[in-house]
């Protein structure tokens, strides 16, 4: 019954406050959407006819084209999660390629996938600006994509067992598993991936969106290419309005979908603790009392329940199982493992063989194990420093919500962005480059170690921690029984994928340019850039090639037995 005192109430009933800030933010993203994708099918000579510019007044619309690539990316790079590390952790013969092809994709380099693939992205939209939009998506993909897979695959092995019983309990299909239990348990980590891979993202914007390969050279609206040329120019004003704009951006994605997301995914800790903070979100509040979100969330969990109904049940998924083949399916497969093995390897000895002497090979492998050198060190001080201060963070609630928009700026900072201040210094005191050069390497990637140990820590049971206390468990045998142990799985993800990282960054920290003046270490990255600014295909396919074999060694004799153990001996049960 309407009160005849509020002649305005139905008003209220009909729409809240809530409603009108949600309607707010999604005119405003709408708005954003076609403000970013303004131009897109124009022809890529507009490009030339409107080159980037570093007035400042642009970076409104540089910022918003950049961010919808960058949004674009974590999609694509999402549905690969999902997909990939899903066959990978459900399929033993599968995981025996997907994994190592996974270590081979994250220590190619950026400017190795820009190098070979923007030709074919361009020719699939001829003489438009989307199809180098096309190749710059892919190019970010590529930084997004290996360390979410990672955190999921590894989530995956390592769902505790009382939840597989209660799922096999209750007979829930694949599919509805995947959502009702696997996703859930890997929500937390996943989320602050998928937060470090869009500050990655940032990392390698200017490489990502000022492509130069050989006589190729495209300059797409956006921060990257404005950072790009105000390194050519030597501005350092402009270079400011850059990272107050990054600031910005990141400031305002974080509130409006991250914040949001690690104050929803809380509810799936496999452990809560009782009593305990809860973290809180206006964005999130916002979509849980607004009606219109409310109407479009039911939508979702109804696609949801009708796919669930419509997938196999379990009894029916059994029987073609077990009529395959044991022995003989293993042996088909490894026999095609081995001739997809035998035509790769024939593929890059035909275009390698004819064009390089032993002594360019040694010389790039010996270049490598600079690089591998520079990389073993760098992480394990990036380990000592950000393991005992992730671990603090992530058991109190309190400080993960102020470190965590911190970190995603530190993590955002392109390396590229500190070159005045590495050149200047190793000109000015005669430093070594070789040393002086390498913390960039380290700058964007060390952020990969401290939010996964993060996410493990916070993941940690709250029973574990008790049980400790309790026994009187402190100090460095805490540390040692508890912590450290706690957080060995999810550190090691995050390892791996800041060793593939700091690979990539030795191609732009390796070679440092400030308007004329060039300093250069002795390493891999430097050999693949100046290939790659030379458009010397056969010297970039020559160190890919070699990265990537050291990488997979490095992964296969050092850090995959070292997951294999944590993933034993560590899991939640």
């Amino acid at each position: 019954m309407v009160n005849r005192a509020e002649p305005f109430a139905f008003v209220r009933d009909l729409a809240t406050r809530w409603d009108l800030i949600a309607i707010v933010v999604v005119i405003g993203l709408l708005t954003f959407l076609a403000e970013a994708s303004r131009g897109l099918l124009e022809p890529l000579a507009k490009l030339s006819a409107a080159p980037v510019s570093l007035d400042p007044i642009n970076l409104p619309f540089y910022a918003a084209r950049t961010t919808l690539r960058m949004f674009a990316a974590l999609a694509l790079s999402l549905l690969f999660t999902f997909t990939y590390a899903t066959w990978a952790a459900k399929s033993a013969r599968a995981e025996k390629l997907l994994v190592p092809v996974l270590d081979i994709l994250q220590s190619v380099p950026i400017l190795g996938f820009i190098s070979i693939t923007v030709v074919f992205f361009m020719s699939l939209v001829p003489g438009r600006v989307l199809g180098a939009e096309f190749a710059a998506i892919f190019a970010i993909f590529t930084s997004q994509a290996w360390d979410m897979a990672f955190s999921f695959y590894q989530s995956l092995r390592t769902v505790p067992h009382e939840l597989e019983d209660c799922a096999a309990s209750f007979r829930l299909t694949p599919w509805m598993r995947f959502w009702r239990l696997e996703v859930p348990f890997a929500m937390p980590a996943l989320l602050w991936n998928m937060m470090m891979s869009m500050s990655g993202s940032w990392f390698f914007v200017v490489a990502s969106e000022s492509i130069s390969v050989g006589h190729t050279n495209i300059a797409l609206p956006g921060v990257g290419s404005y950072i790009a040329l105000a390194i050519q120019q030597g501005s350092l004003r402009a270079i400011g309005w850059a990272i107050a704009t990054m600031f910005i951006v990141i400031l305002l994605y974080d509130q409006l979908i991250f914040r949001p997301l690690v104050v929803w995914g809380d509810r799936f800790r496999f452990d809560q603790e009782q009593g305990g903070h809860v973290p809180e979100s206006w964005a999130l509040t916002m979509l849980q009392r607004s009606r219109l979100m409310s109407a479009l969330r039911a939508l979702f969990d109804a696609v949801i329940r009708w796919t669930s109904r419509k997938a196999p049940r379990p009894e029916l998924l059994l029987a073609p199982t077990a009529t395959r083949g044991g022995r003989g399916g293993d042996l088909l497969w490894f026999s095609l493992l081995l001739l997809l093995l035998a035509f790769a390897v024939w593929r890059i000895a035909r275009m390698l063989i004819g064009e390089t002497t032993w002594h360019e090979a040694a010389q790039v492998s010996g270049l490598a194990a600079l690089t591998m050198l520079r990389v073993l060190v760098l992480i394990g001080l990036a380990s000592l420093v950000w393991v005992p201060i992730g671990i603090w963070v992530g058991l109190r609630p309190r400080a993960t919500q102020i470190v965590q928009p911190a970190a995603q700026f530190l993590a955002a900072f392109p390396a590229n962005l500190l070159f005045p201040v590495a050149v200047f210094g190793i000109v000015t005191w005669k430093l070594n480059p070789d040393v002086w050069l390498s913390p960039l390497m380290i700058l964007g990637t060390q952020w990969y170690i401290l939010f996964n140990v993060i996410a493990g820590a916070a993941a940690m049971p709250t029973e574990l921690r008790y049980a400790a206390q309790n026994l009187g468990v402190s100090g460095p045998l805490w540390w040692r029984k508890v912590a450290l142990p706690g957080v060995l799985p999810y550190y090691v993800t995050g390892a791996i994928t800041a060793s593939g990282g700091s690979w990539n960054a030795a191609i732009v920290a390796e070679l440092a340019s400030w308007r004329n003046v060039q300093v250069k270490a002795h390493g891999l990255g430097a050999y693949i850039a100046e290939a790659t600014t030379a458009g010397d295909f056969h010297r970039i396919i020559l160190g890919i090639a070699t990265m990537s074999l050291f990488v997979v060694a490095v992964n296969r004799a050092f850090w995959r037995p070292l997951y294999y153990f944590a993933e034993r001996k560590y899991r939640l049960s």
